[in-house]
């Protein structure tokens, strides 16, 4: 990837730096930290450049005295960097404050571009799904393709819907972000090619991790690959029908107001070339992981229901539901054992309401947990499942659930 800095500050360190970079990046999630998909601590790549990237990228780019051509140069190498990853052109990459802030600008700004129909599967992050609602509510239309058990989308029918007259975008997430199942992307991009219609594929927890496809727009957050939270990354490929929302700013080439956060997006591009040099190794433990924590589950706690395709998914998420318990329980209680994960069932504080992505998986909502690794995690399987254990074995007792039909046998 390209070099993000000009000068030796950033770029070089020495061979005791680097091993304490390592250390930290590797370790600086808390011991039990398990729930890296709602963002984790720098990796070792993102610390090692921490300290020297705000020392030097502090000034506005946009300036030509000293220290703005320094930051400007930051920038510019930067986001060179990311636009290597995603396959794109510098100039095709912007930086936002949030993966949700560079969703809602890349599909608003697109259906202004080439008003028509939205086309989304039913299991994409919010951001899409509220993105879709305001172009409802301003008088779009949007279809909704379902998903099988596993939350994969109906093929067949995401094509459908592309095909169909006065569809203008598409939208696919690479893998589901509560159950880790991976989307058909590739098939689904060249559908969309050969009908004419630009797909938006969210990457933010992917990248890093798996090569990001050649979509016509992609979106992704610096925070789910080891990066800073407060770095949005907004792609749109040159030739995409896209016009900027709100007033104009030339920051960003328009797709963004404001003047970007260097040292953070510095941060961010030094974390990406980190995660991506270390994705290999680091895919494989997370696996070996994820499939240890599954296989000592299914022995010691019986009425589980593992939720996502068992082999095409995430390699470092699992997420499951657990029969009589609720996630609130579950997740408070595992806490309080030191271990921290979250409900997948992302419920609404104030209505209860069940997730979505369970939903159109037709799915049990009931005391469902996402169990999401960060980089360099080091698990002990052992002790988690024996948390798990006892405290499902406390809720079902206080639920009067110890012999409720389906807790006769383990799994």
């Amino acid at each position: 990837m390209a070099d993000i800095t000009p000068t030796r500050d950033i770029t070089s360190a020495s061979p005791a730096a680097s091993r304490k970079a390592d250390h930290i990046g590797a370790g600086s999630a808390p011991s039990g930290f398990l729930d890296a998909a709602s963002g984790q601590p720098l990796n070792a790549g993102g610390h090692e450049a921490l300290a020297a990237a705000f020392d030097a990228g502090w000034a506005d780019p946009a300036r030509l005295y000293r220290a703005g051509r320094r930051a400007a140069m930051l920038l510019d190498a930067a986001r060179a960097s990311i636009a290597a990853t995603l396959l794109k052109r510098p100039s095709e990459v912007s930086f936002t404050s949030s993966a949700t802030t560079a969703t809602h600008r890349a599909i608003l700004g697109a259906l202004a571009a080439r008003p028509g129909r939205l086309v989304v599967s039913a299991v994409e992050h919010s951001a899409v799904l509220r993105a879709g609602d305001l172009h409802e509510h301003q008088g779009g239309s949007v279809t909704t393709v379902g998903v099988d058990a596993q939350g994969r989308v109906d093929l067949a029918a995401f094509i459908a819907a592309i095909g169909a007259p006065g569809t203008s975008l598409a939208c696919l997430q690479m893998a589901n972000h509560e159950v880790g199942t991976r989307q058909p992307v590739t098939e689904a991009l060249a559908a969309c090619r050969a009908a004419g219609v630009p797909l938006l594929v969210d990457v933010t927890h992917t990248l890093g991790r798996l090569d990001p496809p050649e979509a016509d727009l992609l979106v992704a957050d610096a925070h789910m690959w080891g990066g800073p939270a407060g770095v949005g990354i907004l792609a749109v490929s040159s030739g995409t029908p896209w016009r900027p929302i709100g007033p104009l700013d030339e920051r960003e080439g328009n797709r963004n107001p404001g003047p970007p956060a260097v040292a953070l997006i510095t941060v961010a591009a030094r974390a990406l070339e980190w995660a991506c040099s270390h994705s290999e190794s680091d895919n494989s433990r997370a696996h070996r992981i994820t499939e240890e924590i599954k296989t000592e589950l299914s022995h010691r706690v019986p009425g589980l229901t593992w939720l996502g395709d068992p082999d095409s998914r995430l390699p470092h998420l699992l997420a499951f539901s657990c029969l009589y318990t609720d996630a609130e329980s579950l997740v408070g209680g595992l806490d309080a054992a030191g271990f921290a994960v979250s409900s997948g069932s992302s419920c609404v504080a104030d209505t209860q309401r069940p997730s979505h992505v369970l939903t159109a998986m037709r799915a049990p909502s009931g005391g469902n947990i996402r169990i999401s690794l960060p980089w360099g995690a080091s698990v002990k399987v052992s002790e988690f499942a024996a948390a798990v254990e006892h405290v499902v074995q406390r809720i079902r007792a206080d639920f009067g659930a110890l012999d409720l039909p389906g807790l006769a046998d383990t799994p």
